[in-house]
């Protein structure tokens, strides 16, 4: 896990700057550093429309009584996406823009969630008989109707 961490906090940003001055010594300083902002802006406009849906299919599916389990890891991974076209760079955009991909983005959810334990239920069912009646509260008051 250490060597994983090292990796991803020197390995990663050293091997942007190597591709950004790569790209700067080929396109210049000034057009470097414009597509890296045109592919920020890009890629927030994408995951904007992107999340949007994911939302509106997460409410649909609650509308209809199912758990909205696939979009909200969907939305973490359009988050994921987001924070990595933020990341000034080409090759974490190049990852960025992959996670944009709603086939590419749900086989890769999929194939996560085949290497977890997940367990699937309501919260009351996992926890029933452990505490009992503890944290529950009773509200008492008296009710009136008025129309």
């Amino acid at each position: 896990m250490p060597f994983i961490l090292l990796l991803l906090f020197v390995g990663v940003p050293l091997f942007e700057l190597y591709i950004l001055i790569q790209v700067g010594q080929s396109l210049g300083a000034l057009p470097t550093i414009l597509l890296c902002v045109l592919t920020a802006v890009l890629g927030a406009g994408l995951i904007r429309l992107q999340g949007l849906g994911t939302l509106m299919r997460a409410r649909r599916n609650m509308e209809q009584g199912m758990a909205p389990a696939l979009e909200m890891l969907e939305g973490v991974a359009l988050a994921l996406a987001g924070l990595l076209l933020l990341t000034p760079g080409f090759a974490t955009d190049l990852f960025g823009f992959l996670l944009l991909l709603p086939p590419l983005r749900r086989t890769l959810i999929r194939r996560s969630l085949a290497r977890m334990n997940v367990t699937v239920g309501p919260a009351w069912q996992q926890h029933r008989g452990q505490s009992g009646d503890k944290g529950r509260r009773t509200l008492e008051g008296d009710y009136e109707r008025r129309d």
